[in-house]
């Protein structure tokens, strides 16, 4: 089982990557990988609403490209996007020209929905020197400060909410994910981690 948490020494590591935004408020950073995706990325939008809560959607420009019209009710409902690159890329086994193309990629699809975002998220986490000091030129590369594993399906659900709930402290960028090999644990822990973090007076936002 990989740490809910970042490890602390990270942050130290790799500076310029974002892992938890710097405050003092009872704020929570949610985000989500790899939407939209139909059913899954419009029920996790209702669950937003439902709790008054906004996050940042990391998403898949094929995914974008796909189903433009989940993509456009992320944005009007008040959440933030970021660019997972196209083709939902590991950067450790990409070359940089074609790993940072398919970056490009993801931002064409946006655009021609009139859309930008400065945020970036390598999926699984995934990025090499060569890759990172180019991508840091023109965007905030995002991490995560916690980890759900909401993917795991060797992990109950229960395991996943309660060591997520252990892992979250104030601005932690908490990530999960709008992928149908999430959906099962996602559908179980999303609602309990945000109604227990919002009876703990915490507020969720976006990037």
């Amino acid at each position: 089982m990989l740490p809910f948490r970042t490890p602390f020494l990270a942050p130290y590591a790799f500076p310029n990557l974002l892992w938890r935004v710097n405050t003092l408020e009872k704020h929570i950073y949610l985000t989500f990988d790899d939407g939209p995706i139909p059913g899954l990325t419009e029920w996790v939008l209702e669950q937003l609403k439902t709790h008054e809560a906004n996050a940042t959607f990391f998403c898949v420009g094929e995914n974008i490209a796909r189903h433009s019209s989940i993509f456009r009710q992320i944005i009007s409902e008040g959440h933030t996007v970021g660019n997972h690159t196209q083709h939902h890329l590991n950067g450790k086994n990409t070359p940089k020209g074609a790993y940072l193309a398919d970056v490009q990629a993801c931002d064409a699809t946006m655009q021609q929905l009139q859309v930008s975002s400065k945020w970036f998220r390598p999926p699984y986490g995934r990025l090499t020197r060569a890759q990172r000091k180019p991508l840091l030129k023109e965007k905030k590369v995002v991490m995560w400060d916690v980890l759900t594993q909401d993917y795991d399906q060797s992990l109950s659900a229960e395991t996943i909410l309660t060591k997520s709930i252990q892992a979250t402290r104030k601005g932690s960028v908490v990530v999960f994910h709008d992928n149908l090999k999430a959906e099962k644990n996602l559908k179980k822990v999303l609602p309990k981690y945000i109604d227990y973090f919002k009876q703990a007076g915490y507020q969720f936002k976006a990037l």
